[in-house]
């Protein structure tokens, strides 16, 4: 027998096994909150919202982009909009205007769900029927229904698409990752299986839930019935009154915000106040390895668990895991850290190989099924049956080490900015001849993006002037948060920039060319 993997396993799972237990605790200060939402409701949302996309003419596979903060209404719409056969786009929703009309564009979204403070960025976007998610334009598709109703029924199918999430790359304009019902139900499965996620955990929403579908998280403790607490806006207090006031077990994160809680634990410890959690919570971090000293702080100021992952947005994204085994039970915090410091081995069902030139590559049923009308890109993703991460590693045994980022991507806050998109955002301004974008340390953003200027002969810009020629053009997080004039920048004979040299000052000293 085969039955086809859904993403509304999950949800139709946890409605009928735990109906009245509460699912959610929405943001109570956010637009149109729901409140407390059980995972009977949660389920009859779902299938509300399906219903009314029948009613609107949305047809099975047809693309609903939601552009939103986190919300009760961005984690019904995962279940309500894929699992009845239709395509997420989540957009990340600090883009501006310009950003997220390509997005939509580019995806074919026939409907927009947009939050309340995204007024002024999408009035002027076309193209896609736009629903405002305040608890009143959104009433009719998220209410739950009086009488009996359902879907159109949907031919299910594990390899149709489940969402198109859009990262950027090396290109200016952002990639849409396909990824299929099974890649993200064995990615949920598999992330929920080494977390040993439960019924009892509480899993509090940290990262962004359009950042690669919150990792997956989102499906996986749905699954098991556990509890979703929406944090709309992070900041560290904000985060350790929801772990006191919710019981919270479970969030994921950027390094950015473990440096928010440990600063809040901190001014806590100073004046005499408990850190809440301690032995309870589990907290996971990707987007860049953090510094060594940030992992001893977590086991010894907070005494939570530090487990680091690794992954892409292409990999849906869990390639590796490195959560302390028991051999490590006797170890200090220090020695402990040192060796969480590491990717993490291959997770369930995941291959890893570094090829000659000491790139990382995947191949895993996690992986995505193409580039969204990208065939080109795709091809040369998956070249030889392997997805190619972009990422410089090494293998120390099983674990997987990086060792520096071969695409021209920097990772600051957790997100994904493309150096080549802000190069030529400064290249449109008039005193600038040559540009160079590279990323640099930063102790609270991992990396920030620094810009490399040679100006044209005759012209001048300070600094100040260009951080705001790009802060006009680009979602501002992508923005340099520093520039440094030059005389000339490195190239080769065949005049393509070296950016390995031009970042190497800003990384000597350190074991790895990320951060």
């Amino acid at each position: 027998m085969k039955v086809e993997l859904t993403v509304g396993d999950f949800l139709n799972r946890a409605a009928f096994a735990m109906p009245e237990r509460v699912a959610i605790v929405d943001e109570p200060d956010g637009p149109g909150s729901l409140g407390e939402v059980t995972y009977a409701e949660m389920h009859a949302r779902a299938m509300s919202l399906a219903c009314r996309l029948d009613d609107l003419g949305v047809a099975h596979g047809a693309r609903v982009a939601i552009v939103s903060p986190n919300s009760a209404r961005f984690l019904i719409a995962f279940f309500g909009v894929s699992g009845y056969g239709r395509v997420l786009v989540p957009i990340n929703f600090r883009l501006n205007e310009a950003e997220i009309a390509y997005i939509l564009e580019h995806s074919g979204a026939e409907v927009l769900l947009y939050d309340p403070e995204l007024d002024g960025v999408v009035k002027d976007i076309g193209g896609a029927r736009s629903v405002r998610l305040d608890g009143i334009d959104d009433a009719a598709l998220f209410a739950v229904l009086a009488g009996p109703s359902a879907p159109h029924p949907w031919d299910r199918d594990e390899d149709a698409s489940c969402s198109i999430n859009y990262t950027s790359g090396t290109t200016a304009n952002p990639k849409g990752v396909q990824l299929t019902h099974r890649n993200c139900w064995l990615n949920a499965v598999s992330f929920g299986w080494h977390l040993q996620v439960s019924d009892r955990d509480v899993l509090l929403h940290t990262l962004p839930m359009f950042h690669a579908n919150g990792w997956g998280m989102p499906y996986a403790a749905t699954a098991m019935g556990a509890r979703h607490v929406v944090l709309r806006k992070v900041d560290g207090e904000e985060i350790l009154t929801r772990v006191e006031r919710e019981g919270v077990t479970l969030m994921c994160g950027a390094p950015a915000v473990v440096a928010m809680i440990l600063d809040a634990a901190a001014k806590r410890a100073a004046e005499g106040t408990s850190v809440p959690g301690r032995g309870e919570v589990r907290i996971v971090v990707a987007g860049a390895p953090p510094p060594r000293r940030v992992i001893e702080r977590v086991h010894d100021e907070l005494g939570w668990e530090f487990v680091q992952i690794y992954g892409l947005t292409e990999t849906s994204p869990l390639l590796t895991i490195n959560r302390a085994p028991r051999e490590w039970d006797g170890l200090g915090s220090k020695e402990r850290a040192a060796l969480l410091g590491r990717a993490g081995v291959p997770a369930v069902g995941v291959e890893l190989a570094i090829d000659v030139d000491g790139e990382i590559l995947a191949r895993s049923n996690h992986v995505f099924e193409s580039y969204w009308n990208q065939p080109e890109e795709t091809r040369r993703a998956l070249e030889g049956g392997w997805f190619h991460t972009g990422d410089g590693g090494l293998l120390d045994g099983p674990y997987a080490v990086i060792t520096d980022r071969r695409k021209d991507v920097i990772i600051t806050g957790g997100e994904n900015v493309s150096s080549i998109e802000v190069e030529d955002c400064l290249f449109q301004h008039p005193a600038v001849a040559e540009a160079a974008v590279i990323g640099v340390p930063d102790e609270k953003w991992g990396e920030s993006v620094k810009a490399l200027v040679v100006l044209r002969p005759g012209h001048e810009a300070t600094e100040a002037e260009l951080i705001e020629h790009c802060r006009t053009t680009l979602a501002h997080f992508k923005a340099p948060r520093t520039i440094e004039f030059r005389a000339e920048l490195a190239r080769t004979a065949t005049g393509k920039l070296q950016k390995f040299k031009l970042r190497e000052p800003y990384w000597e000293g350190r074991e790895r060319a990320i951060n």
